[in-house]
């Protein structure tokens, strides 16, 4: 099960668990839209991955499994 990430990595705008604005790579580092495609051009930085949509989880889904509540801050250089 997908971790739903609640934050950018890059620049922090919250991304909740519904968000169609949330970017991953295969290891579930996540971004969100604007960073993904402006900043980072669909690949991740850590891993070089390609970017996809990250799906949503909505309704009962999302009440029985929540998204994660830990944020995750990348301590590199801030993003391009």
């Amino acid at each position: 099960m997908l971790e739903l990430r609640p934050n950018c990595e890059c620049c922090t705008v919250e991304l909740p668990g519904d968000s169609p604005d949330a970017m991953i790579c295969s290891f579930e580092c996540t971004y969100c839209r604007s960073c993904a495609e402006q900043r980072l051009q669909g690949r991740c930085p850590n891993c070089a991955g390609q970017l996809q949509s990250r799906p949503t989880r909505v309704g009962n889904a999302l009440s029985n499994n929540p998204a994660s509540t830990k944020r995750v801050i990348k301590d590199h250089a801030p993003c391009p």
